[in-house]
């Protein structure tokens, strides 16, 4: 169930939000972030048609109601958008030849003999999905199972993008003269990246299907993620940061926008998810 934001009483009686949480307003659930670093509100209209708003520490209930409602054909229009891209994404079927990607570079899947085996993060035990040669290995023991099959690449990706993240993460930070946060690589619905103030200058996360992309897409998002560690929002400021060490970032933005949406999210094909239930 979605947890509503705390509110409390300013000293005129106007209610404010002080925790993260959800709320509705004329019928759209809104995902609430605060952060005591904004001064703006902020929207996004996630991939997935979700709704998320960033809001300063002790922003005026009343103050975003009136923002949502204000931004009503914006939301729309978005949710048009992100609906027409959506359906752009394939759905795969997981089988012996089937093509996926790693980093803008084809490799096909092969089926091979083995059974995975505990401690594949610590490099103690076989891992049901591994690059060797070219090929993406999957284990036979999980082949036939598109459900475990898509986990099991997922959690390749996610391995994978972790250690190729780690030798891109420093250079990009000294570019933008911003400390370096921690990295973890994870499903993301339908986001590229996030950041999340905290302690050790917070948390960068990427989607697993990011290391899909061709490097410089990827690139692109660290450093988007990155400007985010010194300013939240996209306003101007934040446009400046970020061009300053990616003077082409509306151009490869907009290659972003465009190659993403064929980007393999883990959907599979229809009746597969419910055969491997």
């Amino acid at each position: 169930m979605p947890k509503h934001p705390e509110q409390s009483e300013k000293r005129h009686g106007e209610p404010v939000l002080i925790e993260d949480g959800s709320l509705m307003v004329d019928g759209r659930e809104l995902r609430v972030r605060i952060s005591a670093r904004r001064r703006r509100i902020g929207l996004t209209v996630e991939r997935d048609r979700s709704l998320t708003v960033h809001v300063p520490r002790g922003c005026e209930v009343r103050r975003l109601e009136e923002f949502v409602r204000g931004s009503s054909a914006w939301i729309d229009g978005k949710t048009r958008l992100s609906e027409d891209r959506r359906q752009l994404h394939p759905v795969r079927t997981l089988q012996d030849g089937e093509i996926h990607r790693y980093l803008g570079r084809d490799y096909r899947l092969l089926v091979v003999e083995g059974e995975e085996s505990p401690g594949p993060e610590d490099g103690t035990g076989t891992p049901p999905v591994r690059l060797v040669a070219g090929r993406l290995c999957v284990n036979r023991s999980i082949a036939g199972d598109p459900v475990r099959v898509r986990k099991a690449l997922a959690d390749w990706y996610a391995r994978a993008g972790q250690r190729w993240t780690r030798g891109r993460l420093q250079p990009w930070a000294a570019r933008m003269d911003v400390p370096e946060p921690q990295i973890q690589v994870r499903d993301l619905g339908h986001r590229w990246g996030s950041y999340r103030a905290g302690p050790g200058n917070g948390v960068i996360s990427l989607h697993w299907a990011a290391f899909q992309l061709p490097i410089h897409l990827v690139d692109y998002v660290i450093a988007h993620e990155l400007a985010h560690v010194r300013i939240a929002g996209h306003g101007p400021d934040y446009w400046r940061l970020l061009g300053r060490a990616l003077p082409e970032c509306r151009q490869v933005k907009k290659e972003l926008d465009e190659l993403g949406r064929r980007v393999w999210m883990g959907d599979l094909l229809a009746g597969q998810e419910s055969d491997g239930a």
